[in-house]
């Protein structure tokens, strides 16, 4: 039950972050190219880290638990306006 509480959440905090991210880039400039950059990378890391904690007997759960703790890191720098 928890698992499935702890996707749950996961996708709520995703679109939130996803609509941070697509508000920064509908603004322009070098802070949506940077914003644009970093999205790309991050996807990489995650699939990585992601994939290696299950080929080392890890479980979803941790994947998941680590993946909120990413995208909650993220809600909050996108959250700051400057």
């Amino acid at each position: 039950m928890t698992f499935a509480l702890d996707a749950a959440r996961l996708g709520r905090e995703t679109q939130e972050v996803m609509a941070l991210r697509l508000l920064k880039l509908a603004r322009g400039g070098r802070a949506a190219e940077v914003e644009a950059r970093r999205m790309v990378t991050e996807k990489g890391v995650a699939f990585t880290e992601a994939a290696a904690t299950l080929a080392t007997g890890g479980s979803m759960k941790k994947v998941v638990r680590r993946v909120r703790s990413r995208v909650s890191q993220n809600k909050q720098r996108l959250s700051r306006f400057r």
